[in-house]
């Protein structure tokens, strides 16, 4: 469905970071390889959960939806960056335009989900041990992943239906590498007033509620381990959840600060360098914190290894 204008409208233009021919090796060579790492990183994680039977639990199983989640991130958004860059055609169809803003808010609100979810695990497995099993039981698990893409699927459909009643006018330069919400209303000749109230509500609701609850169980958290006598038992319930909070307040981090800025500022290349962190640098830095402070993925990947390097 192409908005209703008078310019026959069928296209954006992603301006991205810069024109300078000089300029687009380095940035095409620093794009592929953090893609690169960050699907290899992700997959690593995955296939090590999956084929490691002592990693079959809920904080686990949130784990191996967060890194499918990442992987979905930097595919929709740098592929189209990386051919552009190569063939020197910014260009992006109003389709196209609209499918990647679409998939991109799918899997920004499942990022959200899934560390609220894993944050209500870490809350269960410290402050009601003895109730875990019964809680947080595979089909609480499995439902609340369900209930996650159901939610991300109905918003994604109620901002990509509300676009499409827009109309956009001469001005079709996206201040982005990719086609984000805001940067495309940013562009349309209608009046946003309503899309605008619509994204503070949800931001409001799908962003901060879950950011609260999540709060809230760590602060429930480091109340109940500092009541552990033992100085070892403080530092291993620390370190199991360092690596959450690490991932949490990254991505909120860098969220909030795209979406406020954003809203705050015109399109600006400052806003692109902030996307990028957020989009990009945020789904490539999880696979390192998880594997860094995480003794069970790092005992998961060397047995990974082993077993792949026997079997050949």
């Amino acid at each position: 469905m192409l908005p209703g204008n008078q310019t026959q409208f069928t296209e954006f233009i992603l301006l991205g970071f810069s024109e300078k021919l000089d300029e687009q090796g380095p940035l095409f060579a620093l794009f592929l390889g953090m893609h690169l790492v960050t699907v290899v990183g992700n997959l690593l994680i995955m296939l090590a959960i999956g084929s490691d039977s002592h990693l079959h639990t809920p904080m686990y199983f949130f784990l191996f939806n967060l890194s499918f989640v990442d992987v979905c991130v930097v595919t929709t958004t740098v592929p189209k960056m990386l051919v552009s860059i190569l063939t020197q055609n910014k260009t992006i169809s109003y389709a196209d335009c609209l499918a990647q803003m679409s998939f991109f808010i799918v899997f920004a609100d499942m990022d959200i989900f899934l560390l609220t979810a894993m944050a209500y695990d870490r809350f269960v497995a410290i402050c009601h041990p003895l109730r875990y099993a019964a809680v947080m039981s595979p089909r609480l698990c499995g439902l609340l992943v369900l209930l996650s893409w159901i939610i991300s699927l109905l918003n994604c459909l109620l901002h990509s239906l509300m676009v499409t009643q827009l109309s956009f006018c001469t001005n079709h330069e996206i201040q982005d590498f990719f086609c984000d919400l805001a940067e495309v209303l940013k562009l349309s000749c209608s009046d946003t007033l309503i899309n605008l109230i619509l994204i503070y509500v949800i931001i409001g609701l799908l962003g901060i509620l879950p950011f609260t609850g999540i709060l809230f169980s760590y602060s429930q958290i480091c109340s109940s381990i500092l009541k552990v006598p033992s100085a070892r038992g403080k530092h291993k319930a620390f370190s199991t959840c360092g690596s959450h909070l690490s991932v949490v307040f990254l991505f909120y981090g860098t969220g909030f600060g795209v979406y406020l800025s954003s809203s705050a500022t015109p399109s600006s290349w400052k806003n692109t360098v902030a996307s990028a962190i957020y989009a990009v640098v945020t789904p490539m830095l999880n696979p390192f914190i998880y594997t860094l402070r995480n003794k069970d993925i790092k005992d998961a990947l060397r047995r990974l290894i082993s077993r792949t390097a026997t079997s050949q």
